[in-house]
């Protein structure tokens, strides 16, 4: 007997939906979104923004049409979202065209891997129209998005062209938007709040619409029913679902009423429902004329009847590029149809997926109730050779190629920059909005408030009572010390929310909608009330339970300094949560810095006693506790004495000097305090520096990897 070949074996007992009466009896009252036939590609097909015009419906064809066609109805008939209340204004969509888009990476040295992670892509989105770039994971899709957007990383390098209306230049400030794959939202804001701010951050100062901007992108998403919820929840709300979170993080980005829209796995972590209505939304949107290209692993058949058009990728390979139908035609083509019953996308997947091939290793001699596996017995690398070379001799490749030049031949309507908002008003933005974050977030402010009253309570009564004797300053010393110990390490409470404010100027910064300076700025404006008010508080409560110096000015010197230790201890937590945006990782390196600061401080042994090398120099000079400590203390007993017997008295620094070593000198505490005010300045000044080197992103293994972007033709 003849040995069944590759593609036999693949296929189904099943009959296959490619012929044209099982696409007419499918198909029947069904509606497919197409371009206008017959009519030539133009830049002009879209009035601008400004032109405030009802949005007409998609140009539709009726699947009774198609029943003469070979190619199967993808889809059955799909929900149509709720007519807005709103007036759709059309948008100038931009043509964008990639060719033969090659991206490498970088292996850690200064070498570019041979194995390429896109190769040699070429295709186009127009305007109006939804392109999905579709293929197993590790295949390219993101790495060609983000070659598209102009948004590549430090280690990747990109060869070939990319063009907007037939311009060889980048995108332009205002003219797309790019979601990531991870929803990066403000838990303690609403989805309107949210907006609002989004859209204060980038929208230029004169712009008195932007309340406008904010609600249109809510009845774009269809999030009116969520607008006023908070995006995290409350104790007696639950969060938003995670399909409403999609929408708010795409909705984000139309606020600036973008040309082109690119969305990085817009199906993330969504359930079947939650995809189609959040596709439909998508479909609704591009009709407006917003070009929309995004990469998908998966799909249901459903949302695959929504494609205008798909580009497949394993490998970095391109297997087919151009109209959603005929990529059904051409997998019938090269030996693979569609049996009936799967949906495309399964298909398109089990066929050039290559972590199928240990599939069919585990179940090569397993057999199951029903029968052996023969379904999964192809190797897959045949169907991706084949695959491939059928699309480089079909017609579909040659009419990419002449729609590619048609495309470029003429130079359309150039992309200008938006105007955005000035720096001086981002600041005062961030501020007002940190503000806001920091006095609904429990993990910043009101925990931290709880524990620092319950330890100073605690640490007050433990010590209350205790005179002013002489004997007494061993007692009072320690209280101090273990104070402004416990106070600096109970701020690790704060560690997540400093993680998350790191992982929102993250994603502002590489959306452009901030900056590092503008984001330090407006942190620390908008942290100095609550540390002062944490400050104040507790200080309040362990100064008199103590019984420390009862005058005005000791009193406000004591308040002052523990707030410039926070404020210090502030800049030092973001640093640590900017290098690790771990939990875990930033909380343990926090308590091991703070206990090697409190080992020099001076307390368990006097500084000059501390051995040289490395403990007292450079360590007890790095510690806030050292400075801290020290100018309490000589807050506490310079200027005072102590009576020793009936006659002799000594000075309250003699008395203390074999405890901790401290200055006479009665300016010798601002010194410290002031020293205090620098370690705040400088910490923020490192964590500007690591920010804006992006250190974090290009440090891998040890390595740093320097940003480097080509545009050429490939090495060979």
């Amino acid at each position: 007997m003849e040995a069944p070949s590759s593609s036999d074996q693949y296929r189904s007992s099943s009959s296959s939906a490619g012929s044209p009466s099982a696409a007419a009896a499918a198909g029947a009252g069904r509606r497919y979104y197409f371009p206008r036939p017959g009519r030539p590609i133009s830049f002009e097909d879209s009035p601008d923004w400004g032109d405030d015009i009802t949005a007409a419906g998609p140009h539709t064809l009726t699947s009774a049409s198609l029943a003469s066609s070979s190619y199967p109805s993808p889809s059955p008939s799909l929900p149509e979202p709720p007519a807005p209340a709103f007036r759709e204004r059309k948008v100038a969509g931009a043509a964008l065209v990639w060719k033969e888009l090659t991206v490498s990476v970088r292996d850690g040295g200064r070498r570019y891997c041979s194995g390429r992670v896109v190769k040699g892509s070429s295709g186009y989105a127009l305007p109006g129209t939804l392109t999905v770039v579709m293929g197993p994971a590790r295949s390219g899709k993101s790495t060609l998005l983000r070659a598209i957007a102009g948004r590549l990383r430090g280690a990747e390098r990109m060869y070939g062209e990319v063009f907007i209306n037939g311009v060889k230049s980048p995108l332009p400030y205002g003219s797309y938007g790019y979601v990531d794959r991870d929803d990066v939202l403000i838990e303690s804001l609403t989805v309107r709040e949210m907006l609002y701010y989004s859209a204060l951050l980038q929208l230029p100062d004169i712009f008195s619409s932007k309340k406008a901007a904010v609600d249109d992108a809510i009845a774009a998403m269809s999030l009116g029913d969520y607008a006023d919820k908070l995006i995290g929840g409350h104790c007696f709300a639950k969060r938003l679902p995670t399909g409403e979170r999609r929408r708010v993080s795409i909705s984000r980005e139309l606020v600036m009423r973008p040309h082109v829209l690119f969305i990085d796995e817009p199906l993330y972590h969504l359930d079947s429902v939650s995809a189609l209505l959040l596709m439909v939304t998508l479909k609704k949107l591009a009709s407006t004329g917003c070009t929309v290209i995004f990469t998908m692993y998966q799909s249901s058949t459903e949302v695959f009847g929504l494609f205008d058009r798909i580009c497949l990728l394993s490998n970095g390979n391109t297997l087919f590029f151009g109209e959603t139908l005929a990529c059904l035609q051409h997998f019938s083509n090269a030996g693979f149809p569609c049996p009936i019953m799967q949906s495309p996308t399964d298909h398109f997947l089990r066929a050039i997926n290559t972590d199928f091939d240990r599939i069919i290793a585990m179940c090569k001699n397993l057999q199951d109730d029903q029968g052996d596996f023969s379904s999964v017995s192809m190797d897959t690398a045949v169907a991706i050779r084949t695959l491939e070379a059928t699309y480089k001799s079909s017609a579909e490749s040659a009419s990419v190629e002449s729609m590619i030049a048609k495309l470029t031949e003429k130079e359309g309507p150039y992309l200008k920059a938006k105007g955005r908002a000035s720096d001086a008003a981002r600041v005062g933005i961030l501020t007002w909005r940190s503000l806001i974050i920091m006095s609904r977030d429990w993990k910043y402010f009101w925990s931290r408030l709880v524990l620092y009253m319950l330890l100073a309570l605690s640490i007050g009564t433990m010590f209350i009572d205790i005179g002013h004797s002489l004997s007494s300053v061993v007692v009072r010393v320690s209280s101090i010390f273990v104070f402004v110990s416990f106070v600096i390490l109970l701020s690790v409470c704060g560690v997540p929310a400093h993680i998350d404010e790191v992982k929102i100027y993250s994603h502002e910064d590489a959306n452009q909608h901030s900056g590092t300076l503008v984001f330090l700025l407006g942190h620390f404006l908008s942290s100095i009330p609550f540390l002062f008010l944490l400050s104040i508080s507790s200080s309040l409560v362990f100064y008199f339970l103590i019984g420390l110096r009862n005058e005005f000015n000791f009193l406000m010197y004591f308040i002052i300094t523990i707030f410039m230790c926070l404020l210090a201890n502030e800049a030092l937590m973001m640093i640590v949560a900017y290098i690790w945006l771990e939990t875990y990782k930033c909380t343990l390196t926090l308590i091991c810095l703070y206990v090697i600061m409190m080992l020099v401080a001076g307390y368990f042994r006097i500084r000059e006693a501390i051995p040289s090398p490395v403990w007292n120099y450079p360590l007890s000079y790095m510690s806030l506790h050292t400075y801290a400590v020290q100018g309490l203390v000589e807050n506490e007993y310079v200027g005072t004495s102590f009576a020793v017997g009936a006659t002799r008295t000594i000075p309250g620094v003699q008395a203390v000097r074999g405890l901790y070593d401290i200055s006479s000198s009665t300016g010798a505490k601002w010194v410290n305090l002031l020293v205090l005010l620098l370690m705040a300045v400088g910490y923020r000044v490192v964590l500007y520096v690591l920010v804006r080197l992006d250190v974090r992103r290009h440090v891998r293994l040890g390595r740093v990897s320097w940003p480097s972007i080509h545009t050429g033709a490939a090495p060979k």
